[in-house]
């Protein structure tokens, strides 16, 4: 069968060059909250090297959802900054997408200017904070300050948004029963934990209108036992396809209580706690983040058989991510019915495997020791193999990782 992957990809008004695009990961790279140098020398480095959309990670629709210091928080006065961005990123011939979201319960006040907030009060270990439950006018403001992020990407250039519904962070932490203890019209059983999805998802149609390509992330599994299942996944995916949505992105996990089951693999806990500021965070995780972080094996395309359920299930345009890494895995998932495919750790190993893979390449050189995931919220994104000072004692861990992928 002929490959599919440097065919146009059609997602509602959007149509790509190929069937690439960089997922939303975290960045890091935006002091102040706006776009930097750093920022757009990396997506114009993808851009250039070829994928077809590159994508602006976890933007957040007001300041209550910021959940660290140099994330992106969509305003007015950086608008001018993105449309720099989008028009350099057009200019290299790609798409820019740009996922618009809110953390809930995974921030602090100091970041959040107040008491993080989410379905239900109560007490988020993984921060840790205090949360509080939301009312009936929080609610309603979040919703409306989804729909306005959508009109400054649009007045931005970007020509995509990515709703961020998965992953544990606030619209997640609606759907799923782990986080949402309500009685009222916003939790109970699935149907009403629906319901805040619903009326986000009002505003970002109402905004959009038919200018950008509207694409939702969303689990198709929580990743433990008392939260969404598959099933509950299939049924949210259908409720999204009702709602408007131009395409999903199938994921998985929570980023508080199963981070592995999003990313999978081994959690390098010493390289984690090097580049933590907090004594005691540092040597609390060191001591016992094996036992709170559970390692989930990682295989190629991880996702994929629950993907193809979720794609039974719904007609609308599917976009695969979860272990991307080979030219043989991504034709083997385009032939399985996949619109397009979301790659983030091999783009950051190679920008450019777009282009490498056009010019015969089989496989991306990223060896999967979590090394960037675990720098996550205290520097910038980073592949290790493009680092010249890590201490003796992190290139051991790496190492001995790698070992066990059979990298060595």
């Amino acid at each position: 069968m002929p490959s599919k992957l440097f065919t146009p990809a059609h997602i509602g008004p959007l149509t790509l060059r190929n069937r690439t695009i960089r997922s939303a990961a975290f960045e890091n790279m935006c002091p102040g909250h706006r776009p930097s140098k750093m920022l757009a020398d990396y997506h114009l480095s993808v851009a250039r090297g070829g994928v077809g959309m590159t994508t602006i990670a976890y933007a957040s629709v007001n300041r209550s959802g910021l959940s660290f210091d140099n994330q992106l928080w969509m305003r007015p006065e950086i608008v001018g900054e993105l449309r720099d961005l989008t028009d350099a990123i057009h200019r290299e011939g790609a798409k820019a997408s740009i996922q618009l979201g809110h953390c809930g319960n995974m921030s602090h006040r100091s970041t959040a200017g107040r008491m993080p907030i989410s379905a239900s009060s109560g007490f988020n270990l993984y921060s840790p904070t205090f949360v509080h439950g939301m009312n009936e006018d929080e609610i309603q403001e979040v919703a409306r300050d989804f729909g306005t992020a959508v009109q400054l990407a649009i007045d931005a250039g970007f020509d995509c948004v990515e709703i961020h519904a998965g992953h544990g962070y606030l619209i997640s932490q609606f759907l799923s029963p782990y986080t949402n203890r309500r009685h009222d019209r916003w939790g109970g059983d699935l149907d009403s934990r629906m319901n805040f999805m619903r009326l986000c998802m009002e505003h970002v149609m109402q905004a959009a209108n038919g200018q950008v390509a509207v694409v939702v992330k969303t689990n198709m599994r929580d990743g433990f036992k008392s939260g969404n299942g598959l099933a509950e996944g299939i049924a949210i995916a259908r409720e999204l396809e009702q709602l408007g949505a131009d395409a999903l992105v199938l994921s998985g996990g929570f980023v508080s209580k199963a981070p592995m089951y999003v990313m999978r693999g081994e959690m390098p806990i010493r390289t984690m706690t090097h580049y933590m500021n907090c004594l005691w965070l540092k040597y609390g995780v060191r001591m016992f983040g094996k036992m709170m972080i559970k390692n989930e094996p990682y295989s190629d395309l991880y996702f994929l058989d629950d993907a193809l359920q979720v794609r039974h299930e719904v007609k609308l345009p599917l976009i695969y991510v979860g272990g991307c890494v080979s030219r043989e895995g991504i034709d083997k998932v385009l032939d399985c019915g996949f619109e397009a495919v979301q790659m983030a750790r091999a783009l950051l190993n190679e920008p450019d495997f777009v282009n490498r893979m056009a010019a015969g390449e089989e496989r991306c050189g990223c060896t999967h020791t979590n090394y960037c995931i675990a720098r996550m919220y205290t520097l910038e994104m980073s592949c290790h193999k493009h680092r010249t000072d890590l201490p003796p004692c992190l290139l051991k861990e790496i190492e001995k990782i790698e070992l066990k992928n059979g990298q060595r």
